[in-house]
């Protein structure tokens, strides 16, 4: 086993809504655009790169990650795989490049994610000789279909049973908006201009009479969910550099600003209840690492629902003055295999700014009740 694992940059596109400014654009062009950008903050050579790992959701397969790889000018000796558990994708690819690393298999990975909402594929079902395919929206999550809710049914399900207003759900959402409108200069600094685009497109001021006017899209009038509440589906693409000791040693210039991965996890849960997994999975890595939640100063929690996000945070113990610093996913939009991924550019960059910052960790949930976390530590 080589010594320590350590994130020595990170980069990703702003955040597009689905049928926005990346609609045009192909999944590994998107995904191809942070890791040249990264490669060249670094100021490596392309052939530096022992492998590339990217975490993807709806792509449809062909394995994203290998042609974002090549599109970036990346040598054809590069090998590249793309994993697919949900939203969880992009930080459990950093996880299996940290494993890597750490194993001495590679002494530099290229992990994170990417996903384009705006050019996912018409689902079909084959059915019987002589029958039409049946088109279906997603795939299961669970094998048992009673305990397979929709994403937004089982949420609005949580806001009730846990008393979480629709009044609360949207002061969440508007300190989002708010903090990431606030964090614009900062977050540019992270963000690879694309398509145009040189920050997250669906960050706005918004307050409670707007929010005040939405329709419900589930629940009851008192704990229901809208849109100004529920992550917008998004088009996204991010990367993180992870490297042994020895590679950092062999090129002292990356050492300022190179982090340490300090931990972090993939854990199961209750499928029926998905926004819940990141406490079981905070909890456990606490122990795992012997960390308290006191010893963080930085926090990154998807926010796919306010509800899912003050949920865990209420629950896990985050400490809400230090979570989502810039704003969360109510404010960019949800690219499900990238989200994860960005949370780590977020926590990476957010530690970077405060010299002070000692440790950092960042939560995600996934459909199935899978829960990723990660711990950056100087």
């Amino acid at each position: 086993m080589s010594g320590a694992v350590w994130m020595a940059g990170a980069r990703r596109t702003p955040v597009a809504p689905r049928g926005g400014a990346f609609a045009g654009l192909d999944a590994h062009r998107i995904g191809a655009a942070p890791i040249t950008a990264l490669v060249d903050d670094l100021g490596l050579p392309a052939d530096a790169v022992g492998c590339v790992i990217f975490g993807n959701g709806v792509y449809g397969g062909g394995n994203p990650a290998r042609l974002s790889a090549l599109a970036a000018g990346l040598p054809e000796t590069v090998p590249a795989m793309t994993i697919d558990s949900q939203c969880c994708g992009g930080l459990d690819a950093i996880h299996l490049a940290h494993s890597l690393v750490a194993s001495g298999a590679h002494e530099f990975v290229l992990a994170g994610g990417v996903e384009s909402y705006s050019a996912a594929p018409r689902r079909f079902r084959r059915s019987a000789a002589g029958e039409a395919d049946v088109e279906y929206q997603r795939p299961p999550f669970s094998p048992w279909p009673g305990r397979d809710p929709d994403m937004l049914e089982a949420a609005a399900l949580l806001a009730r049973q846990m008393g979480i207003t629709r009044a609360e759900q949207e002061a969440f959402a508007c300190r989002s908006h708010a903090d990431a409108l606030d964090a614009r200069e900062r977050l540019a600094a992270e963000c690879v201009p694309l398509g145009g685009l040189a920050h997250d497109a669906f960050t706005r001021r918004i307050g409670p009479k707007l929010c005040a006017r939405l329709p419900v899209l589930a629940g009851d009038d008192a704990h229901g969910l809208t849109t100004a509440t529920t992550a917008v589906e998004a088009d996204a693409g991010a990367v993180c550099a992870i490297v042994s000791d020895g590679f950092l040693a062999a090129h002292p210039h990356l050492k300022p600003r190179a982090i340490r991965v300090a931990g972090g996890l993939s854990l199961g849960d209750d499928p029926a209840m998905p926004a819940l997994a990141p406490v079981a999975a905070v909890r456990e890595t606490l122990a795992r690492f012997s960390l308290a939640m006191d010893g963080f100063d930085v926090f990154e929690l998807m926010e796919a629902f306010a509800v899912q996000a003050i949920a865990c945070i209420r629950l896990a113990g985050f400490a809400p003055e230090r979570t989502n610093l810039g704003g969360g996913a109510l404010a960019r939009g949800h690219p499900v295999g990238a989200s994860g991924a960005i949370n780590a550019v977020r926590l990476y960059h957010e530690m970077l700014v405060r010299p002070e910052a000692g440790k950092g960790l960042a939560a995600i949930a996934g459909a199935g009740g899978l829960a990723a976390t990660l711990v950056l530590a100087r």
